[in-house]
């Protein structure tokens, strides 16, 4: 296998890696921002467009991954 097809592959694995992480992450933060968010709204029912924006805020961390990753693959 010449180094071409080597760095394409290295690549391709680091850019899924990249995506995967970044998709973990926000999972996890989702998960404990809609437990905590879960009970706020039970107490208080009024700060629910707030657990709204905070329960959206991590699927940024999915965009930017997405974006590295793409940056990752055209190696700009």
């Amino acid at each position: 296998m010449d180094s071409a097809a080597l760095v394409k592959i290295w690549k391709a694995i680091c850019s899924g890696g990249t995506v995967a992480l970044c998709a973990w992450a926000a999972a996890y933060a989702q998960a404990r921002i809609g437990t905590a968010g879960a009970g706020t709204i039970a107490e208080k029912p009024e700060a629910a467009g707030m657990i709204i924006a905070l329960e959206a805020l991590p699927e940024l961390l999915v965009i930017l991954g997405f974006a590295i990753g793409f940056f990752i693959i055209t190696m700009i």
